[in-house]
């Protein structure tokens, strides 16, 4: 698509205006954006990177987190003990430093991550149809033997057994589907 404005660059910037019930839709290229003043809410920057649009989401309600800031003693902050980042600097830069940060971000990301997932913060991604039987059972079991794990731990070893036979049934069927080998 090519810029409405200057009718020469591609259009980046692709704004939608409703006033009075009247919807408007724009397409500028940078430059034109800038000089028509559509930059407002990009803070003046030159460019708007998928940085910017993450750092965004994450700052979700930014007169209680300036509030908040302010209150918090600078012992308190938050930091990467691998790559020394800050929860506020991947806040500005929009991606972690390293691996660990993940889990040392766990507590600030869990609500933002539920938010925008419909309430869930981790992902299980899809399986293909083809494979997806094997995959799945595989799947079923590592979990009973998650809560195998935890019934023993508890005491529990009623449950224990009766987990312990769902997973026999379950390695059974899959060595019968020909998917056991690993």
């Amino acid at each position: 698509m090519i810029c409405q404005v200057c009718q020469e660059r591609p259009a980046t910037l692709h704004f939608t205006k409703i006033i009075n019930g009247e919807k408007t839709e724009l397409h500028y290229c940078d430059i034109c954006a800038q000089e028509k003043g559509e930059m407002f809410m990009f803070d003046g920057e030159p460019g708007f990177s998928i940085n910017n649009l993450l750092a965004g989401l994450f700052n979700y309600d930014s007169t209680f987190q300036q509030s908040k800031q302010e209150t918090i003693p600078r012992d308190n902050i938050i930091q990467c003990d691998h790559c020394k980042m800050t929860f506020k600097q991947f806040l500005n830069v929009g991606k972690f430093g390293c691996s660990h940060c993940y889990e040392t971000f766990k507590d600030q990301l869990t609500p933002i991550l539920k938010r925008l997932h419909s309430g869930n913060y981790e992902h299980h991604g899809k399986v293909p149809k083809r494979i997806g039987g094997s995959i799945h059972i595989k799947k079923q079991i590592q979990l009973f033997r998650d809560q195998l794990q935890t019934a023993i731990m508890q005491e529990e070893f009623e449950e224990a057994a009766e987990i312990r036979d769902k997973i026999r049934a379950l390695e059974a069927q899959l060595q019968l589907e020909g998917g056991g080998e690993e």
